[in-house]
């Protein structure tokens, strides 16, 4: 068995998982289907098995009962080192090794797969382009980076040998809230740009809601409360867990799902008066725009200034 090119389907068949000494399992009967090239999120409380869960999927951890497989296969039928070289994974501050550049942390998994020279250092150069770091990066150490700098490191790493599915285990915790945030939209634009299925592993509803395509709350003992997109979770919580998980402000964050590029604007008069706003940024920013100042629309332009609409109060209401 190989691991498929582009990206994977995988699926969590009836999964258990318990450890020794505890009287809760730490994931319990998970029965989860990931399409390919999804962004799938899990989320939950502490205790909830996320990282178990994420873990048995390379078998970092092993599962008592059920089975998980990619694109059908059971991860069974693959050696753990074979399995976790096709897999690419993620952790806090990228996991790096210190004694190396990053450009040889880049090429660990080439490396064990017997790549040529040639073919490692053109990798390596497309990557750092990639992630948004500079060709002389690729020189330099761990300790020389900052940390948002170290994490696009961890993410061109995983991604070196172009694998079909992406692990990543609370990647940004780390991080302060402004680096958080520029990369969480720089995963988004690659993950848009490069064919991956990628499992994300956090305990922030605010990021799984911004992150996923879908979103897996598990509850403690690992059990599944709910698996649908964002908007749905939010828009019909499956039960009294999952509502006061998510919180009271369901509202407004189904309102940041949306921007006002996608939303049907009034038509602009002429000459507008009034704040203006980008067409790109979410419905709910645009609300928050509304009360500053104080007024009962907006101007909405263009990336090229041009006036897109009049975005009013009755809009945001229409969404929900």
């Amino acid at each position: 068995m190989t691991l498929p090119a582009g990206a994977a389907e995988l699926v969590f068949d009836n999964v258990s998982k318990r450890y020794a000494g505890r009287d809760v399992a730490a994931v319990s009967s998970l029965t989860l289907e990931i399409p390919a090239g999804t962004f799938c999120v899990l989320v939950g409380p502490s205790g909830g098995g996320k990282t178990t869960a994420l873990k048995m999927v390379n078998r970092l951890i092993p599962f008592d009962d059920g089975d998980i497989r990619i694109d059908g296969r059971s991860i069974r039928e693959l050696p753990a080192a074979e399995l976790r070289r096709g897999i690419g994974y993620v952790i806090q501050q990228g996991g790096l090794f210190p004694h190396m550049t990053v450009g040889e942390n880049i090429a660990v998994v080439p490396k064990l797969l017997g790549w040529q020279r040639s073919r490692i250092e053109e990798r390596t150069t497309a990557l750092l382009d990639l992630v948004g770091l500079e060709p002389a990066d690729a020189r330099r150490y761990p300790a020389q980076l900052s940390g948002g700098q170290r994490q696009r490191v961890g993410l061109a790493r995983a991604l070196a040998a172009d694998p079909p599915l992406l692990l990543m285990d609370e990647p940004f915790g780390a991080l302060d809230p402004i680096t958080r945030a520029r990369l969480q939209g720089e995963l988004r634009r690659l993950h848009r740009e490069v064919e991956k299925t990628v499992i994300f592993v956090t305990h922030d509803i605010d990021e799984a809601i911004t992150m996923g395509d879908r979103i897996a709350i598990l509850r403690e003992g690992g059990y599944l409360a709910q698996y649908d997109t964002p908007d749905a979770i939010l828009a019909h919580p499956a039960d009294e867990f999952v509502t006061k998980f998510i919180g009271e402000d369901r509202a407004l964050r189904r309102l940041a799902l949306q921007r006002l590029v996608d939303c049907p604007l009034e038509p602009a008069a002429g000459a507008e008066t009034g704040a203006h706003v980008w067409s790109g940024v979410t419905v709910r920013n645009a609300v928050s725009l509304l009360l500053e100042s104080r007024g009962d629309h907006l101007v909405v332009e263009n990336d090229d200034g041009t006036v897109r609409g009049i975005f009013r109060w009755a809009d945001a209401t229409e969404l929900l």
